[in-house]
């Protein structure tokens, strides 16, 4: 049966010397695994090229319930980029995202909420012109995506608490008795980020240091609560980047 639906692609990997097994983030199905034939040839009416880091795809599927693997009729770009690709640092944002999405993803079921937080906030950077917010997007959009993905911290006590448990994601008066907490200064950061939306990310103006300081707890608080997470490869590019 083919279906019309939207896609964010996450990954890939090569299938003989001609083919691909796309990894898509899908509106109706969640996320999917697709074959895609002869995509590296000249003649393949999908082009290799619309299968970048997060682009937002508008997908033809052939779908069938139960099948791990799916194939795509067509595929095209449904929302140009006009600067990610050009600008490095969004370009790079972009990769690392890509990277932790396809990392923590797993439903292969609808997610209206979650599809449309990430195709708006991708959006959202596209369009971005503010050097601060477009710095530290990825920061945002990490922190946010929780919500999502049923592991947001609690907001209880966050203005008033020295320290956050990563474990329980709590905002706590007194350093939890394991070692997986943040101290007073990246609690602070961390709170910071409540009162932060999608019209406001250029306030969001941490220093460099502050940029490194809260991601390494962010992901460190993701890998507590996913064990798929492992190794981030694009981690210390986005560091070298955004310095």
């Amino acid at each position: 049966m083919i279906e019309k639906t939207h896609g964010i692609f996450l990954h890939a990997v090569k299938y003989s010397e001609t083919s691909l097994i796309a990894c898509i983030y899908t509106e109706t199905h969640g996320r999917q695994s697709y074959i895609i034939n002869g995509v590296r040839t000249k003649n393949s009416t999908v082009k290799a090229a619309v299968f970048q880091p997060l682009y937002l795809l508008e997908l033809e599927i052939y779908y069938k319930t139960g099948r791990e693997i799916h194939r795509i009729k067509n595929a095209r770009i449904a929302s140009p980029y006009s600067t990610i690709p050009f600008d490095i640092r969004k370009s790079t944002q972009v990769m690392f995202l890509a990277e932790i999405l396809y990392k923590c993803l797993r439903e292969e079921e609808p997610n209206t909420e979650l599809f449309d937080f990430i195709y708006h906030s991708l959006t959202l950077l596209d369009l971005s012109e503010s050097g601060t917010g477009i710095n530290n997007f990825h920061i945002w959009f990490l922190f946010n995506l929780t919500r999502f993905l049923g592991i947001n911290p609690s907001r209880d006590n966050a203005l008033i608490s020295n320290f956050f448990d990563l474990q329980s994601a709590l905002f706590v008066s007194h350093e939890p008795l394991h070692n997986q907490f943040t101290d007073k200064h990246i609690t602070t950061l961390f709170a910071r980020l409540f009162e932060i939306d999608s019209s406001s990310i250029e306030r969001l103006n941490y220093t460099q240091n502050e940029r490194k300081l809260v991601l390494e707890k962010l992901l460190e608080f993701y890998k507590i609560h996913f064990d798929t997470l492992g190794e981030i490869k694009s981690l210390e590019i986005i560091k070298e980047v955004l310095r």
